[in-house]
């Protein structure tokens, strides 16, 4: 068989794939992919810039929220330029290198972004459940901390398993699903023993689809305990509504992740076009949402978006 060694690995290119049967229409595809990826960058630019100048905004929920945009940003820079460049230009080439790039930021903030809604969930737990020591147990030291263990366990957990893919040897057969690089789409092309990938990556998967998750509804099976609690309904209401915009993010990124790696794992018979769906969803619809559902549901940021720009105008 066929196959590359990592000795001639710099003058080796993937094949990136847009949309199956779609190809003729690439052009026109381009437009609604552009406006999703404009959506996300002014969407999260907006959420920083509001929190940064608004000085009543900064508070532990706002600086994990923070997190979140600058994560959600990372996660659309990480795909625009490949997908922009097949829809607008058709240019389907990317480099060895490029693509490992590619798929080292891609896994490495959807880890991230995983690892900040966990966080997330703890701040409402505080907030809920422990409130006269809110301040306390949150403070800016803490919260640094908290961000330099994200990006820790982001960075390291994922880096074994893209080292050891960049060794194996790849069929000359080079054409990926997607328009950017996956760990599961690169593993397909190998043409070696892919059994500590594989077992790895069902370690990965169990982190971030399964522990994480269960954290994260741990935390919510004590906050509504706690507002089960509370005598007075508009109360409870009110605290309800400061988990809502949370719930919402959570579900925007864990329904899409589940969705795709069933799909990879049992949908092998399934269209392509429902592989290609699933990965655009996962990668492209939370960075989107996320600062629409915050924008909407959170009424400090309403406040500091309107304080930021309408006032200003005034």
């Amino acid at each position: 068989m066929s196959s590359l060694s990592g000795t001639n690995s710099t003058l080796f290119t993937f094949i990136l794939t847009g949309i199956p049967g779609l190809e003729a229409e690439h052009a026109w595809l381009s437009i609604p992919f552009s406006s999703i990826y404009l959506v996300a960058l002014v969407g999260n630019c907006t959420i920083l810039f509001v929190i940064k100048t608004d000085s009543s905004l900064h508070e532990p929920m706002y600086y994990f929220l923070s997190m979140l945009a600058l994560t959600d940003l990372g996660l659309s820079l990480s795909t625009m330029p490949t997908v922009l460049k097949l829809f607008w230009l058709n240019s389907r080439e990317i480099g060895f290198e490029s693509c490992f790039a590619q798929l080292c930021f891609v896994h490495i903030f959807s880890f991230i972004e995983s690892s900040v809604l966990l966080a997330m969930a703890f701040d409402r737990y505080v907030a809920i459940c422990k409130p006269l020591r809110y301040a306390s147990i949150l403070t800016n030291a803490r919260i640094a901390m908290i961000g330099l263990a994200i990006l820790g366990r982001s960075a390291f957990l994922p880096l074994p398993l893209a080292l050891m893919l960049r060794r194996l040897p790849f069929r000359k057969s080079r054409v990926l699903s997607h328009p950017y690089c996956l760990h599961q789409d690169l593993m397909r092309l190998a043409c070696a023993d892919t059994t500590f990938n594989r077992l790895y990556g069902l370690v990965l998967v169990s982190v971030i689809m399964i522990l994480d998750p269960l954290l994260i509804v741990m935390s919510y099976a004590l906050i509504f305990k706690t507002i089960l609690g509370i005598a007075s309904l508009k109360e409870r209401l009110k605290s309800l509504n400061n988990c809502l915009s949370h719930i919402f993010a959570v579900l925007a990124l864990y329904i899409p992740m589940i969705g795709l790696s069933l799909v990879y794992r049992f949908g092998h018979h399934t269209s392509p076009l429902v592989h290609i769906l699933m990965a655009n969803i996962y990668l492209l619809v939370p960075p989107v949402l996320n600062p629409i559902i915050y924008s909407i549901k959170t009424k400090q940021i309403r406040k500091g978006i309107a304080r930021v720009f309408v006032l200003r105008k005034m």
